[in-house]
Formats: C-alpha cells, sequence, structure tokens
C-alpha cells in the first residue's frame, strides 16, 4: 500500500487525480498539467512534497560528517544557508542529490528524495561516530512548496510578522500561523518561491490559508515539466549510481580541493581520463524537436546511422509549446546547433542541441 502524506484528505476533497509515485499516493494533477504549469510560471502554485525525506545529522562533529560523505564544501556554510549537494558512491556516482541546510554548528537537516529516504539514511548512518549521530527524521515533517513570482506577495499576506529569507538558498526557522516552520528560500521550478518544512500536524492549516490567500494547488505533472523547462536533474532520469557529476552539468557541486569524500579518487582519474572506469565518456544536453513527436526516456538518439546517445526526460514545454528533452550524448556530439536524431517509436525525428536551460525566470 503506497504511504500517504499528511494533506492526502485534502488531495481527495479537490478531486486530484492520485498515482503512485515513490511508493506515496500522490496528486499527479487537479486541473490540468499546463494550466497548472502556466499557474507556476505567472501567479502562484503550491505543491505537496512531504513524500521528500529528511535526515538529521548532529552532534560535535556533523559537518566532518558531511564532509566526507557529500562531494560539495560545506564549511563556508552559516547557520541559515543552504546548499544543494551529492552523496556520491566510491565510483564517484550519485547515491543521491541532496539540499543541506545548515541549522547550527552541530546541527544539520538533510533533505533527500522519496523513492531514496532509507538508501540515504543507511548510506549517511556508515559514517556515524559518537560525535556524529544520523536520524531519520522524515516523519516529523511536511513539506510545502510554494512556488511562483507572487510567491513572496501570498505568504506576506497570510502572516505578515513570518520573517522571509531574502537570499535564494538560505532559510529561517520562524513561526507561520503559529506554527514552528522551516522556510526556504529554494525550490524545484525555475521560479522564487519558497519550501515549506513543519508539523504534520500543521499541514492542513498552512495548506488551507495559502489556497484562501491565492496559491493554486499544483501536481506533480506540472513540477515534472517545470523542472524540465529549467534542466533540473531528476534522480533516476538525469542522474543515478552509473551517472556522476562531472558528464550530468553537476560538476559544479564537487569541491576537489577541499579534501577527502566519498567519491573523490574515482572522479580524480576520470577528470584525468585515467582509463574508463565508466564507460565511453558522455555529455548531458539539452534537445529541441525540430519536427513532432515528444522523445521520453529511453529514446535513442541517433547522428546519421550512428547511435550516439539515450533520453533521459521529455515533454512539450507549455512555455515555448515546443517539444524538449535532455539526454546523454557522446563526445564531440555535445556542440550547440547539433542537427541529430531521436527514435521516437521506431521513426527517427529531426532535433537539435540547444542550450541550458530551456528557461530563464523572468526578471
Amino acid at each position: 500500500m503506497p504511504q500517504q502524506t499528511p494533506l492526502y484528505k485534502i488531495h481527495k476533497q479537490l478531486g486530484a487525480r492520485m498515482v503512485d509515485f515513490a511508493g506515496w499516493e500522490m496528486p499527479v494533477l487537479y486541473k490540468g498539467v499546463i494550466e497548472e504549469h502556466h499557474t507556476v510560471r505567472n501567479k502562484s502554485g503550491i505543491f505537496d512534497v512531504s513524500h521528500m525525506g529528511e535526515l538529521l545529522v548532529h552532534g560535535s562533529k556533523a559537518e566532518s560528517v558531511l564532509q566526507k560523505v557529500t562531494c560539495n564544501d560545506v564549511t563556508p556554510l552559516k547557520p541559515g544557508d543552504c546548499q544543494y549537494s551529492a552523496l556520491l558512491t566510491e565510483r564517484g556516482t550519485f547515491v543521491d542529490d541532496i539540499i543541506v541546510n545548515k541549522i547550527s554548528q552541530d546541527r544539520f537537516l538533510i533533505c533527500v528524495n522519496a523513492s531514496n529516504t532509507e538508501k540515504d539514511f543507511q548510506w549517511v548512518k556508515q559514517f556515524e561516530n559518537p560525535t556524529a549521530h544520523v536520524e531519520d527524521v522524515s516523519t516529523q515533517y511536511f513539506q510545502i512548496a510554494l512556488q511562483g513570482p507572487e510567491s513572496e506577495k501570498i505568504l506576506a499576506s497570510i502572516d505578515s510578522t513570518t520573517p522571509q529569507p531574502k537570499k535564494y538558498y538560505t532559510f529561517v526557522e520562524t513561526k507561520l500561523l503559529g506554527s514552528p516552520v522551516l522556510l526556504a528560500r529554494t525550490g524545484y521550478t525555475g521560479e522564487d518561491g519558497f519550501e515549506i518544512y513543519g508539523s504534520p500536524k500543521d499541514a492542513e492549516k498552512i495548506w488551507t490559508t495559502l489556497m484562501e490567500s491565492g496559491a493554486t494547488p499544483i501536481g506533480l505533472g506540472a513540477r515534472d515539466t517545470l523542472r524540465l523547462e529549467s534542466a533540473y536533474p531528476l534522480y533516476g532520469h538525469e542522474i543515478n549510481d552509473t551517472i556522476h557529476p562531472f558528464e550530468s552539468r553537476l560538476s559544479w557541486i564537487v569541491k576537489m580541493n577541499k579534501g577527502d569524500f566519498v567519491g573523490r579518487k574515482a572522479l580524480e582519474k576520470i577528470r584525468n581520463n585515467v582509463g574508463a572506469p565508466l564507460g565511453e565518456p558522455k555529455q548531458l544536453v539539452g534537445l529541441m524537436m525540430e519536427e513532432p513527436g515528444i522523445a521520453r526516456q529511453g529514446c535513442k538518439i541517433f547522428s546519421g546511422e550512428k547511435e550516439i546517445g539515450f533520453v533521459t526526460s521529455g515533454t512539450k514545454s507549455p512555455t515555448l509549446d515546443r517539444a524538449i528533452a535532455l539526454g546523454y550524448v557522446k563526445k564531440d556530439f555535445e556542440k550547440e546547433n547539433l542537427k541529430i536524431e531521436v527514435d521516437i517509436h521506431n521513426k527517427k525525428r529531426h532535433a537539435i542541441v540547444v542550450s541550458l536551460p530551456f528557461y530563464r525566470q523572468k526578471k
């Protein structure tokens, strides 16, 4: 049986179409993916992302554990900072991509993907010691994402006493409608917005008040089209335990000069072209279809008769009104404006390699 979030009853009352996603019963849409997508781009929407996992790393050596187990450098973080990072295998491939929230010098809250919560917990717990403890605290949190250009205004309208984090990738611990929350200026849509963490007992009150203040419920369908337009990776699509950060456009989260961390030795070999531990070099690219057809995960990519790669995610972009995709291609085929073909239902369709992201937030 799929698990249910604290907002399950509300989704049913709103007539959401529910699906099993990562072992959770989640709303894929309420009215329609395209309408919901445009709402987030132009106004503001709320997503139930309570299925995401939360790990707490705490103790006097908590920072040292995270420095070892993540590829980014946590030492510059101040309390109230968020950091996009990853857990890597010894081969340098992804265990998961994560967000690290530094609460204090000895307390970090890690947000992980729903499908990987138990795996990530067991992975990080390997590095636990008497001065650094790791707990799965997922059941102690709901998570609501408020996203879109009107998000700041909506949040202020429901509780003017709640301070808002002003900088991207920072958070505040505060109260919203009298309930303790961690309010982070992060998101997965390419728009300004917030992710709200709090006690499950407060989830319905906060969700309902956000709706009453103008935020529209948005399902996982639009969440996927929004993140794809912004070229954000999704575990199980663009990243997995066979992919490493240098080929997935995530080299910027790898700090090779910070000292030893899990996967560093393998990445050093990859960077220096010492052997080919992960097969033939490839690179994540953006594709724009030039013929009818949507390239879905698994579709093969060709240059003439030569197979050069595969699609990881694809959709018809509601913002651009064009079919777009992300995929991996062999080295020397990642050049912008290169004409290629995608095999869709056994018919090759013309496409072009384009720069990423497909969409940038309006300023």
